[in-house]
């Protein structure tokens, strides 16, 4: 069993931070739904800023909000302002991430999604493992379109 990317917030800002909270990071609800983040779920929280490397949970903020707070002694590591990748992972086989596709949400100014991208891994016509950056649909019927124009800043 290996551990593996199961969803991405990446480039998100941080909105606030409280040190005098029991712990955690706030996130807005409909992001974290839409990544596949679930309430309470432990995740890695990397600054860009600063090379700060935190683990902790997500508690749920209010939906709509765009909202991304670091509390307890996770206000520490980053600033109001700070650009942060969050990450969370899951044990499986190699079949397993195959079948999940884990969802990326890259962000831009204000905290909205620029881009929306799945990192689809599967076998080549050899039974080779690779693995392609594919654009998010929404109808899930399209063919898979490699994604052209993500902002990995």
């Amino acid at each position: 069993m290996q551990s593996f990317v199961r969803a991405k917030l990446h480039g998100i800002r941080v909105t606030g931070a409280d040190l005098n909270y029991h712990g955690s990071i706030t996130l807005d609800a409909d992001l974290c739904r839409e990544a596949g983040l679930d309430p309470l779920e432990f995740v890695e929280i990397w600054n860009k800023m600063s090379g700060a490397r935190i683990s902790t949970y997500v508690i749920y903020g209010e939906a709509g909000s765009r909202c991304c707070i670091l509390n307890g002694a996770a206000a520490r590591t980053c600033q109001v302002g700070d650009e942060v990748i969050i990450a969370s992972s899951t044990f499986g086989s190699l079949e397993d991430v195959m079948a999940r596709k884990p969802r990326v949400l890259i962000f831009g100014e204000g905290n909205a999604v620029t881009d929306r991208v799945i990192y689809d891994v599967f076998r080549d016509a050899a039974g080779r493992i690779d693995m392609r950056i594919i654009e998010s649909t929404s109808d899930g019927q399209s063919e898979p379109r490699i994604a052209q124009h993500i902002r990995f800043t």
